[in-house]
């Protein structure tokens, strides 16, 4: 019976490195099928599939762990976080029957990836981000409702505005020092990064700001506050937060007013900035030389790069398996390198997988801005779109050397706090936004 069961670990261990690239492409596939005409005409039946796909992902990864750590807690915490992940699913859809259930997927299915992989890296992690998870959707599944309700959210602009500049300058003058940049603030034993949030209130500033009105004026007005924060952030070292601010701004403009010279001189006020930072800061001349060249610096700034690289390189195509390969070698993996440790394990077809479903999902944020109700949340989806694929080129081009670091996470796979609850409020806010428009169109989703 012991020979049995030891054959039977051992097959299941092996295949499940197949099976789970194979159930997230398949999923990925049928996010990608149901943004094209044909697909939304059977979109209840690909959402449905989904799920038993995101089940299968899910219960494939856990059990791996399980079976290889052989301790009951692993199961007890995959068993509550497959608890969490239907709650939620069930609980959005019931709440809001007009809203973007293809959103809600994507996010749920990045949310079960980033559990096993957590659950394999650090447990007391993978426990404490589940009660982060926990208390964030209990949060967040307000949004939708308070999206619709709130009918001033346009006219609050310089609300926006002074909220998030303040947050910055307070972070900036009394914030805790993080791995060298200025980023948290701790309140009665909380520690927040106000930028996560600063993220999408910039955004709404930013939608507010192009409501009505997109001519000069609005243009000038707004980059003095855009300004005004990514200068806050350059000082705090929190170099990754400006480059998307800077990004999501310059975005939005250009959608807002369609006009190519604001593209274009934003690109040349880019590279200006960049040469600045690299001749007046040493820690991002630092970052460039690393990225340039980490092996003449692999026992120094180029460590995190180049053992990033060796656990990408070594897991292969289908990865070396969960719980076979040796990401904590990579020092911070659960926060800017889960991307490695994912390709490592899981595999490089996996871990494209995720790419092209974070794809996916910004598709589907523009699609939800183009049937949205009106301007405000027009600019809102696309804002929030931009953000979040950004960060994700960011996250992953980091850790394969194809920019220099930046020191973000990836969202939903990576451990962090407000990181969660900001990504979790950034997918409600646009599921509120559909849940909106589907509703004014009388069209069933």
């Amino acid at each position: 019976m012991g020979q049995f069961w030891n054959y039977l670990q051992s097959y299941l261990l092996h295949i499940s490195k197949y099976f789970m690239p194979l159930y997230l492409w398949i999923f990925t596939g049928l996010s990608f099928f149901a943004l094209t005409n044909a697909g939304w005409r059977r979109i209840k039946t690909i959402c449905d599939v989904q799920l038993v796909l995101m089940f299968l992902t899910h219960f494939s990864g856990a059990a791996v762990i399980c079976l290889k750590t052989g301790k009951p807690v692993y199961l007890l915490l995959y068993a509550f976080q497959e608890i969490l992940i239907f709650a939620l699913v069930v609980l959005t859809n019931m709440i809001y029957p007009d809203g973007d259930r293809l959103l809600i997927n994507n996010m749920c299915m990045m949310l079960s990836v980033g559990a096993v992989i957590l659950m394999r890296l650090d447990l007391n992690r993978a426990v404490k981000q589940f009660f982060i998870v926990v208390v964030s959707a209990a949060c967040c599944l307000l949004i939708p409702y308070l999206i619709d309700s709130l009918k001033r959210l346009p006219d609050l602009k310089w609300l926006y505005a002074v909220i998030g500049v303040s947050a910055l300058a307070i972070v900036f003058f009394l914030g805790s020092v993080v791995h060298g940049a200025r980023i948290t603030f701790t309140v009665y034993g909380i520690t927040f990064q106000p930028s996560e949030l600063v993220k999408i209130l910039f955004v709404f500033y930013l939608s507010s700001a192009f409501y009505i009105y997109s001519g000069f004026r609005e243009v000038a007005e707004t980059s003095m506050v855009a300004g005004s924060l990514i200068v806050l952030l350059v000082l705090s070292r929190d170099l990754g937060s400006a480059l998307i601010f800077f990004v999501v701004f310059l975005a939005v403009v250009f959608y807002a007013t369609g006009r190519w010279p604001y593209l274009v001189a934003g690109a040349g006020v880019a590279v200006l900035a960049s040469a600045g930072a690299y001749r007046y800061f040493s820690h991002v001349r630092m970052r460039i030389e690393a990225w340039r060249d980490p092996w003449s610096m692999i026992d120094d700034a180029g460590y995190q790069i180049t053992q990033s690289l060796f656990a990408i390189s070594g897991g292969g195509l289908f990865g070396t398996g969960l719980m076979n390969g040796n990401p904590s070698s990579i020092p911070y993996v659960e926060q800017d390198f889960i991307f490695s440790a994912i390709a490592e394990e899981m595999g490089i077809i996996f871990a494209v997988g995720l790419i092209a479903l974070a794809f996916a999902t910004f598709l589907d944020y523009m699609v939800i801005s183009g049937v949205a109700a009106d301007r405000f949340d027009r600019i809102i989806c696309f804002g929030l779109g931009v953000t979040y694929i950004f960060q994700v080129f960011l996250t992953v081009g980091g850790g394969t050397k194809f920019i220099p670091m930046t020191g973000l996470t990836f969202p939903l796979l990576s451990y962090g706090g407000t990181s969660v609850l900001t990504t979790l409020v950034l997918f409600y806010v646009a599921e509120g936004v559909s849940a909106r428009a589907y509703a004014w169109t009388g069209e069933e989703y």
